[in-house]
């Protein structure tokens, strides 16, 4: 197995000693670099080209949010771990809206660290289990969600761990959703995992495109069954009866097609990254109630199956037809909602 090249960034020396002295006996870590301040992080992750940076909030120059969507930028294949004493649940959220694959509270680093960068190696999100009964309490009394749409709106962690995230990306211009969606898929792809994008022609020829970017040979990812890759308009028209979901079809065909991505998946424990836009379309076409049903759907499937979902809406389609009942409603169908 490669090494994983680790970037540490932290202003706190004895923080840097302690994480140090736990990744330096196994063998698999190589701590490529330190930094004590955000800019020198940008400057380090843009030479060294980590896998991993283990990145704290509260950093002299630039802080931990901002080096987050530096990073995007200039080492879009780096994955991202806040470790931070930062207890802040909106923080959280905005960090790993800004692209982070975990949340760790320092205090509860000793004890979940190691599982936290096996899990963000793995493709999944990991938040503390601090910060995740945080986050369901949030969730419980604030179901209505008053403030969305906003960077997430819900969370529903299990022991730490976020399984079956059912996301969505609400977008204004096609970067920001190629950026998100290019690296959903492609921490999927680089884990050996599977994946499944059903799009606009556009959206595909673009998003496949853009996988090189992030190491990803999204041509052998095809050949090998690995990626699957669907126009939206056709898939919408295999199930859709009169202006309704036909549920049953629904859930058969993309149980077909979730188990046949799984199999050709390479991992040990293989999961499904899905991106979709059908639900976007219906609303676009002015079926807001489909819409719903679409994402209603979606979540029965990441309760069955070891799948992820994340939605894509372009924000035009909802300035032009503004419904905020309907929007909370939509938001409130995913595990976390995220926009520039």
């Amino acid at each position: 197995m490669s090494q994983v090249r680790v970037l540490l960034v932290d202003d706190v020396a004895s923080w840097r000693q302690i994480i140090s002295s736990m990744l330096q006996p196994r063998p698999q870590f190589n701590l490529i670099g330190e930094a004590s301040d955000g800019l020198e992080a940008v400057r380090k992750a843009q030479q060294l080209q980590p896998d991993l940076i283990l990145l704290d909030i509260g950093l002299p120059k630039l802080n931990g949010i901002g080096v987050a969507h530096q990073i995007r930028k200039h080492s879009p294949k780096s994955k991202i771990l806040f470790f931070t004493e930062n207890r802040s649940w909106d923080i959280a959220q905005e960090g790993l809206c800004a692209g982070a694959f975990g949340y760790v509270v320092k205090s509860d680093g000793l004890s979940e660290l190691l599982a936290a960068v096996e899990a963000v190696l793995g493709g999944k999100l990991f938040v503390s289990s601090s910060l995740s009964g945080h986050l369901v309490n949030h969730t419980a009394e604030h179901r209505g969600n008053d403030a969305l749409p906003g960077n997430v709106a819900r969370f529903t962690p299990q022991n730490g761990e976020i399984v079956g995230h059912h996301r969505a990306v609400l977008y204004s211009h096609d970067r920001y959703f190629l950026n998100e969606v290019s690296q959903f898929i492609g921490a999927a792809l680089q884990a050996g995992n599977a994946a499944i994008v059903v799009a606009t022609d556009s959206h595909r020829d673009r998003l496949l495109g853009s996988l090189q970017g992030y190491g990803v040979d999204g041509a052998a990812s095809v050949e090998q069954g690995r990626y699957i890759a669907l126009d939206a308009a056709d898939t919408l028209s295999t199930y859709m009866v009169n202006g309704t979901l036909e549920s049953i079809q629904f859930l058969k065909s993309f149980s077909k097609l979730i188990l046949k991505a799984a199999k050709a998946a390479k991992s040990e424990h293989p999961r499904v990254a899905f991106f979709g836009e059908g639900a976007d379309l219906l609303w676009k076409q002015g079926n807001a109630e489909a819409a719903i049903q679409d994402e209603k759907l979606c979540n029965q499937l990441t309760k069955r199956y070891d799948v992820d979902f994340l939605c894509g809406y372009s924000l035009a389609n909802f300035q032009e037809r503004v419904d905020e009942a309907y929007l909370q409603r939509i938001c409130a169908e995913h595990s976390a909602v995220c926009r520039p």
